[in-house]
């Protein structure tokens, strides 16, 4: 009979001398079911083994313009026009770093986020960072179910109630579309984020933006920090740019391709993957500065500045716009977000029980405890306080993802700069220090965010 902490034989031989000083507990791979399922030819050309890599980055993305963000991008662009894009690129920017050493951490190491806080914890404290992880992801997809009842509210009249009740199907099409390979999964993702984006271009065409002053509002100013009301909602949009869930789904999904595991396939796997996670997330950047800047040229300057409702922008824009399909395509672009969001939330899930706690479910029972775990609030706020109650949830939802932040980049940053786990691969100084003040301000924006909305809740000036 092998020991409880003899490695699996399914792991690379390799990986035993890059985990010293790790816990040696019991390793599986991550996703077992879809790892190194997609093939990349070792000597194919440069534009084929992009290809292959691509994917993770887009399902990544999904994250950084699901229906929780949409709130700040509107509230930032209709009350300071274009000022707050400089806050949504250096987000990005701070986003690009760390969704870097996620998939360094995954490639190098061949464990996911989950997975190497267990190698590095006690038995104890993996099951309490499971149940934090699991309060984050939940409320992530708190998100994702009121952001997509409210498009089904919007486009079709489907009451709230029943709109997050029809999303508890979101489980049976994960379940379809991972069983027909990760590469459909993927492309389903792709599909619907290239929908947002159609959709964001039809807007950008009607809104008819100022370039001038657009291009000026990616320039950092002053007002930023000396405004306290414009400082309030940057913090806003940076607290909530980097979402924990998507540092533990990247850390697995990146391993996902059939790269060969020694120093120059990783080598190779880790310049792929971060080119792909890079023009994903200027994706991502291209959506959320575009909801930014919809909002400026509808709103701003007009007596609807202080639209920051998701329900509200839609009844307003194509009055305000004069387009016909303005309202139309903002909605389709807001279901399309929630469900993208639905799909990678969902395998973040497995992800983190799999790698805290090294238990295995099938994965229908997995999604639909997940489901539920969001639907039943969302539906109980939505029955007893309707539209206006499922708002504030929505931003309770996003306030328990900052609690969760700090639990998530810490040990992505701390294992990515130890030689021992990563060897060569280890961050240089220079990233080590860049990694580090990043998560530090994040982590304290976050904690300010979070103090000043317990203040508004309590009645505190």
């Amino acid at each position: 009979m092998k020991a409880r902490h003899d490695v699996e034989p399914d792991v690379d031989p390799g990986l035993k001398s890059q985990i010293n000083g790790w816990r040696r507990a019991s390793i599986a791979v991550s996703l077992p079911e879809v790892h190194a399922s997609v093939s990349v030819a070792k000597d194919a050309s440069f534009w084929r083994k992009m290809l292959a890599f691509a994917g993770p980055g887009l399902m990544v993305s999904v994250g950084y313009m699901d229906p929780g963000n949409w709130a700040t991008d509107l509230a930032g662009g209709a009350q300071f026009g274009y000022t707050l894009l400089s806050v949504i690129l250096i987000s990005n920017l701070m986003a690009i770093l760390l969704q870097h050493l996620s998939l360094k951490l995954g490639i190098v190491a061949q464990r996911d986020l989950a997975q190497a806080c267990r190698d590095s914890s006690s038995r104890t404290w993996s099951f309490m960072q499971w149940v934090l992880c699991e309060v984050a992801i939940a409320a992530c997809d708190l998100a994702e179910v009121i952001g997509s009842a409210i498009a089904l509210n919007l486009l079709f009249g489907i009451p709230l109630v029943v709109g997050v009740l029809v999303t508890v199907l979101d489980v049976l099409a994960v379940l379809f579309l991972q069983s027909r390979g990760f590469r459909v999964l993927e492309c389903i993702v792709g599909g619907l984020i290239l929908t947002i984006g159609g959709c964001f271009a039809y807007e950008m065409a009607v809104a008819s933006p100022e370039i001038s002053n657009m291009l000026g509002g990616l320039l950092p100013k002053p007002e930023i920090v000396t405004n306290p009301a414009m400082l309030y909602i940057a913090i806003g949009i940076l607290g909530a740019t980097v979402m924990p869930h998507n540092l533990y789904l990247h850390s697995s999904v990146v391993q996902t391709r059939a790269y060969e595991r020694n120093d120059e396939g990783k080598a190779m796997a880790i310049r792929f993957a971060t080119i792909d996670s890079t023009v994903a997330l200027l994706c991502a950047f291209f959506i959320n500065g575009a909801i930014l800047v919809l909002s400026a040229s509808a709103f701003h300057g007009t007596a609807h500045q202080d639209v920051a409702d998701i329900s509200d922008a839609y009844q307003l824009l194509t009055p305000v716009l004069g387009a016909s399909m303005a309202s139309t395509f903002f909605a389709i672009a807001l279901l399309a977000s929630g469900q993208a969001s639905t799909l990678t939330g969902t395998l973040a899930g497995q992800i983190v029980m799999e790698g805290f706690l090294n238990l295995r479910l099938r994965p229908w029972i997995r999604r639909l405890i997940t489901r539920l775990i969001a639907v039943v609030p969302a539906a109980v706020v939505a029955v007893l306080y309707g539209e206006s109650g499922v708002g504030k949830l929505l931003i309770l939802s996003q306030v328990i993802l900052s609690l969760q932040l700090s639990f998530a980049v810490v040990p992505l940053v701390r294992f990515t700069g130890d030689r021992v786990k990563m060897g060569r691969f280890v961050n240089p100084a220079w990233l080590a220090t860049t990694a580090w003040t990043i998560a530090a301000v994040i982590i304290g924006l976050n904690v300010f965010l979070l103090w000043q909305t317990v203040q508004g809740w309590m009645g505190v000036d």
